[in-house]
């Protein structure tokens, strides 16, 4: 194990190993504090970000932070990395790569040039680099960066800012959440997924609201696709009887216990890939995954420990779920970044921090990069926090993010973004609804030739029908 030191104004601080090194350069956050891996000052932050600035990226490919032989996201990382994509950045160390980054970034082939990169670089090597940035350069680099997937629309086009609708309700009662439907698309919302986390995992309550979906898109001719967002056995499940079903969910996390501790393993999102991509249900395209990931999932599940059971920062970890995701090529992945609780991200300055840096990975890495901007009730974070991390978001090109009603889940009893959010971010920030839905808004005379919602067409969108479903 290689020891690193950094003196730093006459005082020498010591970091048994990269895993040590890692989790002592991350920002602040109440999660590595609980795991007691985190620097024990700011000082001692420093001078791992120091260390850490040196560490050359070969190391990433050889000391690995959690065991080859006993863990199948590592195996799939290794077996993954693209020699030829590596060898633009293969001479750089971590603070050469943050410098590399920033260059490109700011060049007119910087998209290019990042995704032709982004398949040699590790989540390792990308959690590393996040560790040394400041908020302005996750944004500027992950500004630069365009992925693009489609299903019935098409996501992560420049100047575009998409929108999950989140239509949950505490007892699935279909007026709920019919109710909750009309009101999202009457603002716009809904051109990256209509999707409802049900209240139980029951197939036949999956079944019954993937059957109101999809009535509701082919009554009004809606281009946009729906997810119930169940566990993936009960999806594949349902496939397998006929139900109309566009995306496959699952929740995934970055080391193969947490993903046990999900019920999923590499070889079953496969097969449940191969059966959503079986039903060709996609107009435009054929990107069939919708994946979750959020910081502290590994931790939660006490499946945090890397090697020499030593344990290993929860953004890291967090950003190996990547490596997971872009094995399957989705539609959507998005950071439900507030949503575990302060016990992983204390409060609004660290959950605004964990978006960008989880929104910059993702997208360094290859993903179609989504957040939910998002709270609990007893995080120190209020809807302040929410306003500031959407507009970051939105200047650094964010594929999608999630709206509820109100902002009020009321099934997950947590706070999120309201319909309006939306509305404000598309407009200040001059972006727009995904190509295909901003078509049908306006052929419904509900938005104008720059895609900006008329609130004036409320009363006469053909939409109000919805509020009594046949």
């Amino acid at each position: 194990m290689t020891t690193y030191t950094q003196t730093l104004a006459g005082t020498t601080y010591r970091f048994d190993g990269l895993i040590d090194l890692l989790a002592k350069a991350t920002p602040r956050r109440s999660g590595d504090e609980l795991a007691g891996c985190a620097a024990g000052s700011d000082a001692e932050r420093a001078a791992a970000q120091w260390a850490l600035a040196d560490v050359g990226l070969d190391t990433f490919l050889h000391d690995l932070v959690v065991p080859y032989e006993t863990d199948e996201v590592t195996r799939l990382i290794i077996d993954r990395h693209d020699r030829e994509s590596y060898r633009a950045v293969s001479h750089l160390t971590v603070g050469g790569l943050r410098d590399w980054l920033l260059e490109v970034a700011a060049t007119p082939a910087a998209a290019d040039t990042l995704r032709r990169v982004g398949p040699g670089l590790t989540p390792e090597m990308v959690a590393a680099v996040s560790k040394l940035m400041r908020n302005q350069d996750l944004i500027a680099v992950a500004r630069a960066i365009s992925v693009t997937s489609a299903f019935r629309t098409t996501l992560g086009l420049p100047g575009r800012l998409a929108t999950r609708l989140q239509p949950n309700h505490p007892t699935d009662d279909p007026r709920g959440v019919a109710a909750a439907t009309l009101d999202g698309l009457l603002h716009g919302c809904g051109d990256a997924v209509i999707g409802i986390n049900p209240a139980t995992d029951s197939p036949q309550a999956t079944a019954d609201l993937l059957r109101l979906l999809d009535d509701i898109r082919l009554r009004y001719q809606i281009p946009t696709q729906s997810c119930v967002l169940s566990h993936v056995t009960t999806t594949v499940e349902l496939i397998e009887q006929g139900v109309p079903v566009d995306l496959v969910f699952q929740s995934i996390a970055g080391t193969e216990g947490a993903n046990r501790s999900f019920g999923v393993s590499l070889d079953l999102l496969r097969a449940a890939n191969e059966a959503g991509r079986s039903l060709q249900r996609g107009t435009v395209g054929d990107n069939v995954m919708y994946f979750e990931t959020g910081q502290g999932s590994a931790l939660s599940a006490h499946a945090h420990l890397g090697s020499g059971g030593r344990p290993v920062d929860q953004q890291t970890l967090e950003t190996r779920a990547y490596a997971v995701a872009r094995e399957f090529s989705p539609l959507l992945v998005n950071s439900v970044v507030g949503f575990i609780g302060p016990e992983y991200l204390y409060d609004g300055k660290q959950i605004a921090r964990a978006g960008l840096e989880d929104h910059f990975c993702g997208k360094l890495l290859g993903l179609p990069m989504g957040v939910d901007v998002c709270y609990t009730n007893h995080a120190e974070a209020d809807q302040d926090d929410v306003d500031t991390l959407l507009t970051l978001l939105g200047v650094a090109g964010c594929n999608f993010v999630i709206t509820v009603p109100g902002a009020d889940d009321v099934m997950l009893g947590y706070q999120s973004m309201s319909f309006h959010d939306a509305l404000y971010a598309r407009r200040v920030l001059g972006l727009r609804p995904a190509p295909e839905f901003e078509t049908w808004l306006q052929e419904l005379g509900m938005a104008d030739e720059s895609g900006r919602v008329l609130p004036h067409a409320v009363e006469r969108s053909p939409l109000r029908s919805l509020a009594a479903p046949a």
